[in-house]
């Protein structure tokens, strides 16, 4: 029929006188594509078993030589053209790169960070979860009565009678004071969600709450360490107020204001030391330990550091306003 031998020398040298990828396509086409010589060669073998069982063998070794050839010829090939091309387009990979326009932190997200470095410094811990949690951790342990309005479907998204969507992030206190071993010193960054909207509420924000409990805590230590922190995030010479205020799970409470430049009183987070009915919910001893617990909101601090009037802006993704933060 044919000499393979003879054959594979043969179109071996055809393969090593290519000199483009192209050429050597053309000649892969011509030998093993749907109508080359090989394929052609095996239907000629059909007509007769014995044949076919006689030259199979060398057509298939014929056929995997010729494709060994190819690759080891296309990478030389390919080798070749790297090395041409880096003779006519030098490229000095000292120099730096091509600018890559990325985004940046949201800020929000950078407030928080900013809050989170501050009481960190002072030794507390990051506690975060639960964003979905039950009618007890909510509200139940929190000393809040079930005639509270903040209960309703007004003020609050309800999944059926018991689960809902945390209205505070005093549910995680609940939860840290009931799995974590005295004292406790944490913070609780994170989405909280009230049935609110308009220029001062969203239906979703975010909450900072803190809390401390251990041995002999007092109103005054909780007075120093919220003065100390609006005094780091806006300037100490910023004139505070404490004013008596009642929140279900505190007692005493207070409400700090803030004198804006326009000579008005601002409301900015909500304190006070932690109700005794919260601490035996938990199991804390009230007559040994003692502690205070304060929440701000995130975007009311961002809207008075940046002189934001509007908390929408925060989540409408305008990239001119986003890239006033870079």
């Amino acid at each position: 029929m044919f000499n393979s031998l003879k054959c594979i020398k043969s179109i071996t040298l055809e393969i090593q006188k290519t000199r483009t990828l192209d050429e050597l396509e053309l000649l892969r086409v011509k030998y093993l594509g749907k109508n080359g010589y090989i394929p052609q060669q095996m239907l000629v073998l059909k007509s007769t078993f014995l044949k076919k069982k006689k030259f199979g063998v060398i057509l298939n070794k014929l056929k995997t030589d010729l494709l060994t050839e190819i690759d080891s010829h296309k990478k030389k090939l390919e080798l070749c053209n790297i090395n041409i091309f880096e003779k006519k387009e030098f490229i000095d990979t000292s120099m730096h790169g091509r600018r890559s326009n990325i985004g940046t932190l949201h800020p929000i997200t950078t407030m928080i960070n900013k809050i989170e470095n501050f009481f960190l410094k002072l030794g507390f811990k990051i506690v975060q979860g639960h964003e979905i949690d039950d009618e007890y951790h909510n509200f139940d342990a929190l000393n809040i009565s079930k005639n509270h309005p903040s209960r309703t479907d007004h003020d609050t998204f309800w999944f059926d009678s018991n689960r809902l969507l945390r209205t505070q992030t005093s549910n995680m206190q609940i939860r840290s004071m009931k799995e974590m071993s005295l004292p406790i010193k944490i913070i609780v960054p994170g989405k909280v969600y009230r049935n609110d909207h308009d220029t001062t509420h969203t239906p979703m924000f975010h909450q900072v709450e803190g809390l401390l409990i251990d041995r002999n805590v007092n109103f005054s230590n909780l007075k120093w360490i919220i003065e100390s922190f609006l005094g780091c995030f806006f300037n100490n010479s910023l004139k505070i107020r404490f004013r008596p205020s009642y929140f279900p799970f505190t007692f005493l409470s207070s409400e700090v204001d803030i004198l804006e430049k326009n000579n008005r009183w601002l409301e900015i987070l909500g304190c006070g030391m932690v109700h005794p009915n919260v601490l035996k919910n938990v199991g804390i001893d009230s007559k040994i330990y003692s502690g205070y617990a304060f929440g701000l909101g995130v975007e009311r601090i961002s809207m008075l550091h940046h002189g934001i009037s509007d908390i929408r802006i925060f989540f409408e993704n305008d990239l001119k306003f986003l890239k006033q933060f870079k």
